[in-house]
Formats: structure tokens, sequence, C-alpha cells
């Protein structure tokens, strides 16, 4: 029994894996559907051991192969797509209730104030656009006066901010890091023990900024947060 469940359970994490990486709120209709039948089709075996276990994992990969399968139909057809998926509905129309799409999709004016709520907008009449998209998700497009202010706005020029490099993650050295900001380990180590820091496991998270700016967090809190600029 132990052996069965750990089987079905990898191989339903691997199918779900496969199936892409987005969180329940962001399936498609579809996708939701498949991911609760595979869920319900591995409880099965795992509790009747008079099941076999094939029989449990070979209608989960057709699952699979299924939903691949439209998958692939969908990004090449956007009639498929709409059928299957539905369209994006407009719910707010320049700071106008859209009633009939509310009546349509069976939405309550409740939930709609709510969702509007989230995101920072209280007043209806700030609204220019709020789309229900095909997940469930309500995107939110504010009039343009109320809109946050922008740098582009005031004419401000800004610096290029990309993505740190994480260098140390747990006390583990990112060897793929270092070597892609053509640095080395004699480099890293040098900069620990500049802070007082003889090893990498001594660190919790260690960064480099596309500035050049080294974070280091340390694992023992008495030592503190530190930062510096790399030259």
């Amino acid at each position: 029994m132990f052996g069965r469940t750990a089987i079905l359970y990898l191989v339903a994490v691997v199918v779900i894996r496969i199936m892409g990486k987005r969180q329940i709120g962001q399936l498609q209709p579809f996708e939701l559907v498949i991911t609760i039948i595979i869920a319900e089709l591995v409880v099965i075996p795992m509790q009747d051991k008079d099941v076999p276990l094939v029989e449990g994992l070979v209608p989960v990969f057709t699952l699979l192969l299924l939903q691949y399968g439209v998958s692939l139909l969908l990004m090449k057809s956007e009639g498929v797509r709409a059928i299957v998926c539905g369209v994006p509905s407009v719910l707010v129309h320049n700071g106008r209730i859209v009633e009939q799409e509310l009546q349509r999709l069976r939405y309550n004016l409740s939930d709609l104030l709510e969702q509007l709520r989230v995101k920072n907008l209280s007043n209806l009449a700030d609204v220019e656009f709020a789309i229900l998209e095909t997940n469930g998700e309500l995107s939110v497009i504010p009039k343009s006066q109320k809109r946050a202010l922008q740098p582009q706005d005031l004419e401000i020029p800004t610096n290029y901010e990309g993505l740190p490099l994480p260098l140390i993650l747990d006390g583990k050295v990112k060897a793929g890091a270092l070597e892609k900001a053509q640095l080395d380990m004699a480099w890293l180590q040098g900069e620990l023990e500049k802070r007082g820091i003889r090893r990498p496991k001594d660190v919790l998270y260690a960064s480099l900024g596309t500035d050049g700016t080294l974070f280091i967090q340390p694992r023992e809190l008495d030592l503190g947060w530190q930062e510096t600029g790399v030259s």
C-alpha cells in the first residue's frame, strides 16, 4: 500500500507539472476539470488494492495526452479557444456597469465591487474598464486621471533594473550564476571574508544586483544585513 501510494503520488505530481505552472485560480475550465479527474483517478487504486496499478495509471496518462492535444489546438485556433475557454467580458465600461454582461455571466454585483476594492479602486467612477478574463480573474484599468504617477509622466530618466543573480541560496553556491556574472569562487570567498564570514554555508542568501551591488544575509541574526558596492 505504501509503494502504490508513493508511485501514484509521484505520477500525479509529474502529470500536473507537465500540464504547466499555473495556479488553480489561473486554470482554464477544461484544465481544472482534467486536474480534478486526475486527482479522483489516482485515489481509487490508492484505496483499493484489488484494482491493478496499471488501471489507475493508464487513464491518467490518457488525460495528459488529451490535455496536451487540446492545448495545441487552442494555440492554433482562436475559434476553438473561444468555444472551449470563452472570451473576456467587459463588466465596467467608462465608469458604468454593463448590466447585461453581469446577468449573462451570473456575476454578482457585490463580487464585482469587492474585486474593485481589492484592486484599490473603491469608486466605480474611477474605473475605465473592468474585464472578466477567461480564467475568472478581473482585470481593472483605471481612468487616466486616477492612475499612479509614472516617471515618464514627469519626464524623469530611470536606470535599467534587471533581476539580481542569486549567488548563494541556503548555504549552497550557485555555480551557474557565478559563471554568468563572469566571477569565480575565489572572488566570492574573498567578499565573504571581508564581512567576517568564513564559509558559504554560513550565508542564508546572497545576490548580485545588475548595478554591481552585493547583498548578503548571514544565517546568524546578530551579524545583521550587509550591503556593499562591487567595483
